[in-house]
């Protein structure tokens, strides 16, 4: 059985337990992550960032962007959160979206989509295609070069990333120099070596990513929900993939990663030992964190110079 790393494992000992998510826990649930994550103001603090709330026109999708005060023919980054599909909000990542426009220069868009099981497919995906569509429309206008424009995100927000890069490929959409894959949610079947190995360990399990899938899909399927059942990978943007080796996501990661290298996609895959679901969240002083930002930070820098 594949061990945590050590590091890894001792700051996930001190994590607080909380309900399974169930239909019955997910009110509270979502409660209690909105209550913890920061706002804009809090996570930018004293850097020279601004930001604004949005409204995208004839939808109920609403973003935040966040960049620099005086951001000209800037990289741009849309973030798409995580949650399983039916978790968080487009608040959640400001950490590490703050750290990217500080870094890079970026302007940044995060988007809230509808949530299932309330909003089933093809509602999120929608919602991000929508967002994304927007943020390029207006790319003169919120000071950013289109034509360096990477999609992002983590766990269901790395899913529902490679979803609308499939999309923007099929509906010839918004041209995307990368996608950002961080633990990408994208095989609906749960039944990898992976899945079965770490199904009770780490943060995020079989029965939540059940749970999760079973709630988006509502008995439907499609490409764009699930990209790993995409049969045509070609021609889409470059990709960077990053899922721990000890978590449930590995297998089908590997295997998207695999797949995106045949079909002739530029891919960079890192595969980080003893690194559970979040790890990064979880545990950012740790070596491994630190070893995946600086990898992250190479491609960004690599394919924003390149685009």
């Amino acid at each position: 059985m594949t061990a945590f790393d050590p590091e890894l494992a001792g700051a996930l000992e001190g994590l607080p337990t909380g309900p399974p998510l169930s239909a019955d826990s997910l009110a509270g649930i979502r409660q209690a992550m909105a209550e913890g994550n920061l706002t804009c103001a809090e996570a930018i603090g004293d850097r020279d960032l601004v930001w604004e709330d949005r409204e995208v026109p004839g939808t109920d999708v609403v973003v935040t962007v966040v960049k620099p005060r005086e951001a000209r023919n800037a990289p741009g980054f849309y973030n798409i959160h995580g949650g399983g599909m039916v978790l968080d909000d487009r608040f959640a990542d400001l950490p590490r979206m703050v750290a990217l426009v500080e870094e890079f220069g970026f302007v940044a868009v995060t988007v809230d989509y509808r949530l299932a099981p309330e909003h089933p497919h093809p509602a999120p995906i929608e919602d991000c295609y929508a967002g994304l569509t927007w943020m390029a429309e207006h790319a003169a206008e919120l000071g950013f070069d289109p034509g360096r424009l990477i999609v992002g995100g983590g766990s269901a927000g790395g899913g529902l990333s490679a979803g609308i890069a499939l999309l923007a490929r099929d509906r010839g959409g918004p041209a995307l120099a990368g996608q950002l894959l961080l633990c990408p949610m994208i095989d609906s079947r749960n039944d990898s070596a992976s899945t079965v190995e770490f199904a009770e360990r780490g943060v995020w399990g079989r029965e939540a990513n059940e749970f999760g899938w079973r709630s988006l899909l509502n008995g439907q399927t499609s490409p764009y929900a699930v990209p790993a059942s995409a049969e045509d990978l070609a021609g889409l943007p470059p990709a960077f993939i990053e899922v721990g080796a000890a978590e449930i996501f590995r297998d089908e990661d590997v295997d998207y990663a695999r797949r995106l290298w045949q079909a002739g996609v530029p891919t960079e895959l890192h595969v980080w030992a003893g690194a559970y679901h979040g790890f990064d969240r979880i545990a950012p002083d740790s070596e491994v964190t630190r070893a995946a930002l600086a990898a992250r930070a190479s491609w960004l820098r690599r394919t924003i110079g390149r685009a």
